[in-house]
């Protein structure tokens, strides 16, 4: 028999009808039947195979039964891995600020002004003045005329350029803030400076001609400005509401910095956590500034 014919008689067996029968044992009465082909019972067949095998896909991909298996990330694994994403972008942020500073305090130290930022400098080096503007906000405006109208009776003799030998006595420092010492210099207690109080939103200003070599947010004391000045001093400005200045301003005595504020964990309040040091010394600000 040829495989043609083989092929025939099989598909012709698949249409022929059968069918069960259920008797009653004593009686042989037909009590249910059932007629069917092969061709019906393959097809029941695959319907139900389909339908369980759509059933468990759908069992393990919506349901929670799907976190049973091997290499599924659970819900807890997935958040680890969007908490670590942002860890990570925020240590690179913090990475890039570490390194503006030190940049800026390298350059001081070595005697030369610090790098401009990208954006005010071409490939050569050559500062591009085509892309410096020069605006004025209202809220700038508001704020010097602030200033100016407190500064207008204010006698305080400003700083003028002195030399690195120069001894910080002879220095004239320009007021930090117009408020009331509440806690003082004491070095025992590790407190390296003194604390201000002044009215709510009162400006901070630098004491001396400076640079800006770091102005950030720490957990303990909050927004943080620090200047550096010449003769090896340095101005630290602690628990401020908001900084007016970034790292690598140049700033002038007198300028303002800073908003007075209660930010940080380590505060008791609204004040300004004043400090000077020399030569990586604190000093008592009080002994060369009258508050």
């Amino acid at each position: 028999m040829s495989d043609k014919s083989k092929r025939k008689k099989f598909f012709h067996k698949l249409k022929h009808t059968y069918r069960l029968v259920f008797f009653n044992d004593n009686t042989f009465e037909e009590v249910w039947h059932l007629r069917f082909t092969l061709i019906n019972i393959l097809s029941l067949a695959g319907t139900i195979f389909i339908i369980l095998v759509g059933g468990s896909m759908a069992l393990v991909m919506f349901t929670p039964i799907r976190e049973l298996t091997p290499g599924y990330p659970t819900d807890a694994m997935r958040r680890q891995v969007v908490a670590n994403a942002i860890r990570l972008d925020s240590l690179e942020h913090e990475i890039r600020l570490r390194d503006k500073y030190i940049g800026a305090v390298n350059a001081i130290v070595a005697g030369r002004e610090p790098e401009m930022t990208e954006n005010q400098t071409d490939n050569n080096g050559n500062v591009n003045y085509d892309n410096i503007t020069f605006t004025r906000s209202e809220q700038d405006s508001l704020l010097r005329k602030q200033v100016e109208e407190e500064e207008q009776f204010n006698f305080v003799i400003r700083s003028q350029p002195v030399s690195e030998e120069a001894s910080i006595s002879k220095i004239h420092f320009f007021k930090p803030i117009e408020g009331v010492v509440t806690s003082r210099f004491d070095y025992r207690k590790n407190h390296f400076g003194i604390d201000l109080v002044a009215a709510p939103n009162e400006v901070v200003k630098a004491i001396l001609d400076g640079t800006v070599i770091m102005a950030a947010w720490t957990v303990e004391t909050g927004y943080v400005i620090q200047i550096q000045h010449t003769a090896n001093i340095i101005s630290v400005y602690k628990h401020n509401a908001n900084l007016l200045k970034k790292a690598g301003d140049r700033v002038k005595a007198g300028d303002a910095i800073a908003i007075i504020g209660n930010s940080g964990e380590l505060t008791t309040g609204p004040h300004l956590h004043f400090e000077i040091w020399q030569g990586g010394k604190p000093v008592n600000p009080e002994d060369y500034i009258v508050f």
